[in-house]
């Protein structure tokens, strides 16, 4: 078993992934290759993120205890299409969030729904680039130590998307990806856009 800081450790370094993509709406199926570097942030970078985009609410340790990366990434498509992308990614325990008025909160879609055991880890997902969207953004997570699995949900202006990541062993992770419409209500999102499998090594 994984424990929180020991998931984050064996994320750094460099990935490989192979995905599938399920395109509801126009039936479509697509294949991609990513290669991709997990950087741990330092003290200075993970302060400069948290104060762009959760700049009140958090305790001092947040800084010190809250793991995060940066992340860099290529990906070619099947047909040949490319996209490269930078991003800094931090995880914040609630623990050490005292108000959350900066996050979007509407009722978790069901592949975000998750029991509350006592060893679950909940927190928010904070980035300086969203991946559907430009600019700085913040969404939840949890960590579930048992099995080894952290699950990211992220409120778009347009869509909710629940990502999935859980080891299988040090080198090898499962991903999931669901892509909802997000509800203009605000109500629990159900209408899926999309859905991704991936196998993701270590190199």
């Amino acid at each position: 078993m994984m424990t929180f800081q020991d998931f984050f450790q064996a994320c750094d370094g460099t990935w490989s992934t192979d995905r599938t993509y399920h395109y509801y709406d126009q039936g479509e199926i697509e294949r991609s290759h990513t290669d991709f570097t997990a950087k741990t942030l330092d003290h200075a970078i993970k302060s400069n993120l948290l104060a762009v985009v959760m700049p009140s609410g958090i305790t001092p340790d947040a800084v010190t205890d809250s793991p995060g990366f940066a992340i860099q990434f290529d990906t070619v498509s099947e047909s040949g299409a490319t996209v490269g992308m930078s991003l800094q990614a931090l995880f914040v325990p609630e623990r050490f969030v005292t108000s959350d008025d900066t996050i979007q909160n509407i009722p978790a879609p069901m592949a975000a729904q998750v029991s509350d055991p006592e060893e679950l880890v909940r927190g928010f997902y904070l980035r300086n680039e969203g991946y559907s969207e430009k600019g700085a953004i913040a969404g939840r997570f949890t960590y579930l130590p048992t099995r080894q699995t952290l699950e990211m949900t992220t409120v778009y202006s347009r869509s909710v998307a629940v990502d999935q990541m859980r080891f299988i062993d040090h080198n090898t992770r499962l991903r999931t990806i669901v892509t909802y419409r997000r509800p203009e209500n605000n109500t629990v999102p159900t209408e899926i856009s999309l859905v991704g499998f991936g196998l993701e090594r270590r190199q």
